[in-house]
């Protein structure tokens, strides 16, 4: 008996152990707005590239570049210096072995050093110059940390010690949201091919939600059927979502099973090669317009077709948004992208169509932070004509 005692208060102990030393590193949960979705509870969850799509993936390089076009070198001096980049760093920068000139474009070679040597607020400043170019892919395609949690995306994401120092350090904000574009200086830290694999693994982490229904349903049941089933009375997910509303006992429910058939096959996913073949790969557009198809219409891969679909087929509408609703992130008459709505402040969204852009539950916040151009960005609702 005593044996058996020790054992039971051992396990207990082990048990508490790892939740005391994590507790600094506690996941994010939170609850949603209650609403005729139910009561949801939501985390956070990093998605990233799987292997079999990083091996037919071009890596970068590991030498930093920065690229000025149609300009000279005497211009190039003052608009770093006008971002407040130190003078010794740009004495270096500008030095002629570190540096190619074609023409009127200027290339710069800036060494891990000079990085580090920038200011926050340079960093950020001279960023957003070189992001005017597609030549600096990285500093206009930038890894967005959202959540502005750092230390719970660098969590688990197998980069070495050295390298999540040196990610700290030259971390920058565009807008409100933290990004990071130097990652040929994080190759420059890994060992091996392993490393760089897994280097180039980390910089595809994209943070997602994971979002629960908890029950027994604590709202109206008919708001709630209608709800998630966006008022079509032969939505293939009423059976589940009708067997659900009968429990009785605490449980809990994925939400991704209230998703269309398309979309709940897609959540959490990157594109396949294949889905390439069309001459790119789904985007924004693809998704929301496809949201409630059960086969894909690849023309709105087409975002002249995609735009004729929503102006057609779809009516405005303002908030509150329905479950199902296009989301349009509109700057000066201009649609710089879409997602769709789902309940809450929560949206199903691919940022892109890279094959790097996975499909993810985000906040609307989240989108915005990486879609807002101005203070004049604004959101219009579309809702499909039934």
């Amino acid at each position: 008996m005593k044996l058996k005692l020790a054992f039971i208060l051992a396990l207990k102990l082990a048990l508490l152990l790892p939740a005391s030393v994590s507790a600094a590193h506690e996941e994010p949960v939170w609850r949603a707005r209650s609403g005729p979705w139910g009561n949801l509870e939501v985390r956070t969850v990093y998605l990233e590239a799987p292997d079999s799509l990083l091996a037919a993936i071009a890596k970068p390089n590991s030498v930093t570049r920065w690229v000025f076009e149609q300009t000279t070198e005497a211009a190039v001096r003052d608009l770093i210096l006008r971002c407040g980049v130190p003078a010794a760093t740009v004495t270096k920068l500008l030095d002629p072995s570190r540096r190619i000139v074609s023409g009127n474009v200027l290339s710069f070679y800036p060494t891990i050093e000079d990085l580090v040597a920038l200011p926050s607020a340079a960093r950020a400043a001279l960023y957003l110059e070189l992001a005017k170019s597609p030549a600096n892919e990285y500093q206009r395609d930038p890894v967005y940390i959202l959540g502005g949690d750092l230390e719970d995306w660098l969590m688990d994401d197998g980069l070495s010690e050295s390298q999540k120092e040196l990610f700290r350090k030259l971390v920058w904000k565009r807008g409100d949201v933290l990004v990071f574009s130097d990652i040929q200086a994080l190759l420059t830290l890994a060992k091996n091919s392993d490393e760089v694999r897994s280097t180039f693994r980390a910089v595809t982490r994209v943070r997602s939600l994971i979002v629960e229904l908890h029950l027994p349903l604590k709202t109206d049941r008919r708001e709630f059927l209608e709800y998630w089933s966006a008022g079509q009375t032969d939505a293939p997910s009423l059976t589940f979502l009708h067997a659900i509303t009968q429990r009785r006992a605490p449980q809990s429910v994925d939400i991704t099973h209230f998703l269309p058939s398309l979309m709940r096959q897609r959540a959490y996913t990157f594109p396949e090669l294949e889905l390439g073949l069309k001459g790119r790969f789904p985007d924004c557009h693809w998704t929301s317009l496809n949201f409630f198809n059960t086969t894909p219409k690849d023309f709105y891969l087409d975002t002249r077709l995609a735009a004729a679909q929503l102006v057609e087929n779809y009516v405005t509408v303002e908030a509150p948004y329905h479950f199902g609703d296009v989301l349009c992130f509109l700057d000066d008459g201009e649609g710089l992208h879409t997602c769709v709505y789902i309940a809450d402040d929560i949206v199903l969204t691919k940022n892109g169509d890279s094959i790097l852009a996975p499909w993810a539950l985000m906040q609307i916040k989240d989108v915005e932070s990486v879609y807002q151009r101005s203070p004049a960005t604004r959101i219009q609702g579309y809702r499909l004509k039934r």
